[in-house]
């Protein structure tokens, strides 16, 4: 069985920066077996698929809303999945989850559904 769990959400101010963690465990190399990344949900919006990463770490897809602004890596050893945001605006305000999907993983659709496994999230506040 596969658990998520984040790190790394915090209060920052308009322009500020951040890295987000999600530590996975279960088994070995599961950031690399799986489709990793992020989803943001805020107050009375829907699900936004942030950030992806699959086929292990050679392939990322980025929401338009983030595009330029976050990098998405991982590293294999520490079975863990990073989300740099930068440049962050008060409308990145919104609880970030960490999923893993068996896929297909394909331009990040699956950030838009429930996935095999979510974390609980970590709160990212901009203002």
């Amino acid at each position: 069985h596969v658990q998520l769990v984040e790190s790394g959400g915090a209060s920052v101010q308009n322009g500020g920066s951040l890295t987000l963690s999600c530590a996975a465990s279960g088994y070995a190399n599961i950031v690399s077996r799986y489709c990793m990344g992020w989803f943001r949900r805020a107050p009375g919006k829907e699900r936004e698929g942030v950030a992806g990463i699959y086929t292990g770490g050679v392939s990322t897809y980025f929401a338009s809303s983030v595009k330029g602004r976050c990098t998405i890596y991982l590293d294999n050893a520490k079975n863990t999945v990073y989300l740099q945001m930068g440049s962050t605006k008060p409308e990145d305000s919104a609880m970030y989850i960490c999923t893993a999907d068996c896929g297909p993983c394909c331009s990040g659709d699956y950030l838009t559904r429930r996935s095999n496994f979510e974390g609980k999230g970590t709160q990212v506040t901009v203002s």
